[in-house]
């Protein structure tokens, strides 16, 4: 178990990518680092965690903005409108901005998990686990929704039913972290068992291809939330951002 110490500089290290992407007083960003530098300053860069939890989220917000985001549009109705240089149809900018929450959202996850499996720790295993999962159904719920919630008012991410998308469509979301939570926890989480990058990777990209299969069984099986056109339409077969290219030919 960390101690507060420990906790506290991983929040830090973990932020300052986060950091560098908005404006802040450059006195603030150079304490930062300072505090960074100190605490990792007889650390290898590939064995510092603040590197490691970069690289994981860094391919997880990669993955759910390039493939995911379709699975908004098909299922949820939910559309970019603003002017942007986009890749797979989706602007480059929500890149940067899904790193940035995506890191805020597993500090939260990590330190509040921690926190429970020390106040549980005496009870069975069994009930441990209940108690853990039903608290990161919970989060993954909130967080989903309390995104949604925050940006409803951007004039440029719009949707065909706002209520459906508060309610249902921040479940469909929360399945990242449903996934994601969890899997990240477990990132130099043991004493004695650091993680080495290809091990970080891998781990994330395996993070990502259940939440893949989860949001496709969704598009599949339930279909989307609300009704949508026939070129919107969620087909059978296939995956969502194929059959939009098929279209085309």
């Amino acid at each position: 178990m960390y101690t507060t110490r420990i906790m506290w500089i991983e929040i830090i290290s973990i932020l300052c990518y986060g950091i560098r992407l908005v404006y802040v007083d450059p006195s603030t960003l150079t304490l930062v680092c300072m505090l960074i530098l100190q605490a990792d300053r007889n650390v290898s860069w590939s064995s510092r965690y603040w590197v490691k939890a970069n690289l994981w989220i860094g391919i997880f917000s990669y993955v759910g903005n390039y493939f995911w985001t379709h699975y908004f549009f098909k299922v949820l109705g939910a559309s970019y409108t603003f002017p942007s240089w986009r890749m797979n149809d989706v602007p480059h900018t929500t890149f940067l901005l899904a790193h940035v929450c995506f890191l805020f959202y597993h500090v939260i996850s990590n330190i509040t998990l921690r926190r429970l499996q020390h106040s549980i720790a005496d009870l069975p295993e069994r009930i441990q686990w209940v108690f853990k999962a039903g608290w990161i159904l919970a989060l993954a719920y909130f967080i989903a929704y309390l995104e949604t919630v925050a940006i409803a008012n951007f004039p440029y991410y719009t949707f065909i039913d706002r209520e459906l998308m508060y309610k249902v469509g921040s479940l469909f979301y929360a399945i990242y972290f449903i996934v994601s939570f969890p899997m990240f926890l477990r990132v130099d989480e043991k004493p004695g068992d650091p993680w080495d990058l290809p091990r970080v990777a891998i781990d994330a990209l395996g993070a990502a291809m259940l939440v893949t299969i989860l949001l496709d069984l969704w598009r599949i099986f339930l279909g989307p939330i609300v009704p949508m056109s026939g070129s919107q339409q969620c087909l059978q077969q296939g995956l969502p951002w194929f059959a939009e290219q098929s279209q085309q030919f």
